[in-house]
């Protein structure tokens, strides 16, 4: 995932951690933020091929939207070598690239959060036949949920052939220390370091929505807000808030954006976008002013004592999983298959003749239906029986399959 948090709201309700970069760099201006990037940083990354360095900004708890949720976020930050980078926002002569992730603090830092994301590549490389073996072409569906099946469907397919690997040919588990434990020293270090407490948050009212406009769509009053930070519209959508943007008044403007595949098939289209076609999906502007000089003491102090780091390494698993899958491929293409099918029972009564429609004549698509009942297997077809001959013992009886005794 790279983009806004719309996506990362709906991991985040599934309760999976996640890794990723994002491109709200609006969070860039919370004074947290600009706190933290006065400081040193917490780390310094440098590539191991490229020599290329980062400085790593560790900031604990950043709401990613203003109702939440909190997520760690990490900064970083290296000179600009042109005027358009092709990763992240070029400010004043550097770079900055956001990640976001819910690993904790300590355990993981922030040097331990680049590499885990930046050498992904390093498993990708060894697995590049894999995104080969998902190639989903746009033949499989001309709509995105017919894609995604698509998508779904082949991924599938792998696990199906690793699976299969694995039981046709084992092979342990592989364990890479992808980085070490934390020394004891490095907590005295770190709590040695001046740090200073950063100012609470501004506390907004209630938004405030435009009015209706002079073309009669709905108004911004007509999207109930929720809990999660979301809008939910009169046809029932999510709208998901896309940028934050304070004002010169002091105010907060918060840009929501529904999603183009909800507006396109809405019922309420015309009436909301005042158009009969779609060619952007419905955004909401509000607007939020603060409550007088009232803070906010929830923000956590830089002060409050930290856990204590972790001593055990940070340790990747899987399986040599190109391996596996032509060890597979390999054994089943050498293998020798005989198909024993008994014979029908007799019958003398003469096949009717079968009576074309006029849809079946010229190759019209089946309904489902008719594809259900033209794949069944009739009660009294014959049965067919399987023999494969040079399985392992172990595969075999992984699945159940009777074993034969050879001569």
């Amino acid at each position: 995932m790279y983009g806004d948090a719309a996506p990362l709201l709906d991991v985040l309700s599934a309760g999976l951690s996640v890794i990723t970069r994002s491109r709200a760099y609006h969070l860039l201006d919370l004074d947290l933020v600009q706190q933290t990037l006065a400081r040193p940083p917490d780390h310094v990354s440098t590539h191991p091929e490229s020599h290329m360095q980062r400085s790593l900004y560790d900031c604990a708890s950043v709401p990613l939207t203003p109702t939440g949720p909190e997520m760690r976020l990490v900064i970083a930050t290296h000179a600009g070598a042109s005027a358009d980078p092709a990763v992240g926002t070029l400010r004043d002569g550097v770079v900055y690239e956001l990640f976001v992730s819910t690993l904790p603090s300590p355990a993981f830092t922030a040097l331990d959060i680049l590499d885990l994301y930046l050498h992904r590549g390093s498993f990708e490389t060894v697995l590049a036949d894999e995104d080969e073996e998902q190639d989903a072409d746009r033949w499989y569906s001309h709509t995105p949920w017919g894609q995604e099946f698509a998508q779904i469907l082949a991924q599938w397919a792998w696990n199906i052939r690793l699976e299969l690997g694995q039981a046709f040919s084992p092979s342990n588990l592989r364990t890479t220390e992808f980085a070490p434990a934390l020394e004891a020293k490095a907590n005295s270090t770190n709590e040695s370091e001046p740090a200073g407490t950063p100012s609470p948050a501004v506390v907004y009212g209630p938004p405030k929505f435009a009015r209706p406009s002079f073309t009669h769509g709905f108004p911004g009053s007509a999207f109930t807000p929720q809990l999660d930070g979301t809008l939910r519209c009169p046809a029932n959508h999510p709208l998901y808030p896309q940028e934050r943007r304070p004002e010169r008044d002091g105010s907060l403007r918060i840009l929501y954006a529904a999603r183009i595949g909800h507006c396109r098939s809405c019922p309420l289209r015309a009436q909301c976008q005042e158009s009969s076609t779609t060619l952007r999906p419905r955004r909401v502007s509000a607007v939020l002013w603060p409550l007088g000089a009232s803070r906010s003491t929830s923000s956590p102090s830089s002060g409050t004592a930290r856990a204590p780091f972790a001593s055990a390494p940070v340790l990747w698993r899987d399986w040599p999983r190109c391996g596996i899958r032509r060890i597979w491929l390999k054994g089943i293409r050498s293998q020798t298959v005989y198909l024993d099918r008994s014979s029908p029972c007799s019958s003398s009564l003469a096949p009717a003749e079968k009576i074309l429609t006029r849809a079946e004549r010229a190759h019209w698509r089946l309904s489902w239906t008719q594809r259900l009942a033209r794949n069944a297997r009739p009660a009294d077809a014959p049965r067919l029986t399987v023999t494969l001959h040079g399985l392992p013992t172990t595969f075999a009886s992984s699945f159940g399959f009777d074993l034969l005794a050879t001569a």
